[in-house]
């Protein structure tokens, strides 16, 4: 991975801010530290939904190449960049006026199932970078913060609780944390925060080698594991304030520990292995570690995991994150996610768990050819295929990060069937031009679906932290049916 200086300098400045904010979180002394506000008086919604699955599009898929195709313009030698918007041709799909592009035929398919948002859009955050805008996706607040911010799916599980009281609310599919670039700053929102350990994402990087995750070590007897685990969460609760965190944290962590525990001797630990699935379905999903993920979320659903995240994993300047080669990155891509999608949503409706799960596809921005962020920003161009006409194919394809307007769908739980919402310019830059729906928003309608209140609010370190950024997100009603 070859960074520039200023791209080095910005994910330091980052990593010590967030630092701070994280050790801050830890430091928050006693239980009290953390506590329902006494004075909350906000009613929770009536739930569409019970189940959540994010189908994460980590690095920043364009729009106007997958779910939001304009004009399209094929390769040719010579060709002013200028002129190219979409790179695929526009496909029809099962709704008649909304079009995808093509390598989404599975998807296209269903597409009466569920809703297509055109007109997600995300702030300047000065420095675009996938570290702070992948973070504000998933907590809802810019970093650097003074406290620790949840994830969502760890408000989903504070809130709701697990749906089965074996299987872990909040589940990761698919990112490693370690080996991988940026590892600290996914670190930074893969995580309950201030909500304690047991809040936070049971992680899953191989979803084949999942059931590995459920089982004692090979060769230790059951015995054997019964008590190393009994010393070790001796252990924990023994270890010092500030060693593992505040007197909350460390009950929380031991928590978090007896939950792990339990899982082992579930009969719904099957859940987790793929060897299980008829020989038929497996093939329709394996297109890879994602592609398996989509198979393992249906399953976790279907034993009772509340929230569950499957990622096409983060690495920079790899998968989604396309600074050159961006047309054969995303045509591979596209092999890798629309069946698996589209199987996904066929089988929960197949189950009945459809109309109550609730599926988003999203990313952290869009991108574009010439752009970067929005028109005006100051962000520096971090493309790696400069140039103003095509020479060669790796100029081909949306290079640069574009915040001015992206897609997300949402399949089931409780969301129109066969709508699309908002829109974006057809002629560059392709920014949102109707009922632009941000962040905070687009939480809470996640939070509405599911039940929650988007100004729902804990009290941390003597001040209200709400699910939404200063409790001012407002759900899109128009997207419920």
């Amino acid at each position: 991975m070859n960074l520039t200086e200023y791209e080095l300098e910005t994910r330091r400045d980052f990593l010590r801010k967030l630092g701070a904010a994280s050790a801050a979180a830890m430091a928050s002394g006693a239980p009290q530290a953390f506590q329902a506000r006494a004075d909350d008086t906000v009613e929770h919604p009536s739930p569409t939904a019970d189940t959540c699955i994010l189908l994460w599009m980590a690095g920043g898929m364009a729009a106007t190449d997958t779910f939001d195709p304009k004009r399209y313009v094929p390769y040719k030698v010579g060709v002013p960049v200028e002129e190219v918007i979409s790179t695929f041709p526009a496909i029809d799909t099962a709704v008649d006026g909304v079009q995808f592009t093509a390598g989404l035929e599975g998807i296209a398919g269903v597409m009466d199932r569920g809703t297509i948002v055109r007109s997600h859009v995300q702030p300047d955050l000065g420095h675009i970078l996938h570290s702070r805008h992948q973070y504000h996706w998933h907590t809802g607040y810019v970093p650097p913060q003074t406290v620790a911010a949840p994830h969502i799916g760890a408000w989903m599980a504070k809130v709701l609780g697990p749906k089965n009281p074996a299987v872990p609310a909040f589940i990761d599919v698919g990112q490693r944390l370690e080996g991988v670039g940026e590892k600290e700053e996914l670190k930074a929102f893969h995580t309950a925060g201030f909500f304690g350990s047991e809040f936070g994402p049971f992680l899953l990087p191989y979803p084949d080698q999942a059931i590995e995750a459920v089982r004692p070590p090979g060769g230790m007897t059951p015995g054997r594991f019964a008590d190393r685990f009994k010393r070790y969460r001796e252990l924990v609760k023994r270890s010092k304030l500030g060693e593992t965190g505040s007197a909350y944290q460390q009950e929380s962590m031991v928590r978090a520990m007896d939950n792990a525990h339990r899982l082992l001797s579930s009969p719904e630990a099957k859940a987790f292995d793929l060897t299980e699935e008829p020989e038929e379905s497996y093939a329709k999903y394996n297109t890879g570690r994602f592609g398996l993920g989509c198979l393992l979320a249906r399953r976790l659903a279907e034993a009772g995991a509340r929230f569950i995240e499957v990622t096409t994993e983060y690495i920079p300047f790899i998968h989604w994150d396309t600074h050159e080669n961006g047309h054969t990155t995303v045509a591979r891509l596209k092999k890798e996610i629309d069946a698996p999608i589209a199987q996904l949503v066929l089988d929960l409706e197949k189950r009945g768990l459809l109309d109550r799960t609730l599926v988003i596809v999203a990313s952290e921005f869009s991108r574009d050819m010439i752009i970067e962020g929005v028109p005006g920003s100051n962000a520096k161009d971090q493309s790696r295929a400069r140039t103003d006409v095509l020479k060669e194919m790796k100029h081909y394809g949306q290079h640069r990060h574009f915040t001015g307007g992206s897609s997300v769908l949402l399949f089931g739980g409780g969301m129109k069937k066969g709508h699309r919402y908002g829109r974006t310019a057809d002629e560059r830059p392709c920014i949102a031009t109707e009922n632009p729906v941000g962040v905070e928003d687009l939480h809470a309608t996640i939070f509405q679906a599911m039940g929650v209140s988007p100004k729902t609010a804990f009290e941390i370190e003597r001040r209200p932290f709400y699910a939404t950024k200063d409790g001012l997100g407002e759900p899109v009603m128009d997207l419920f049916a």
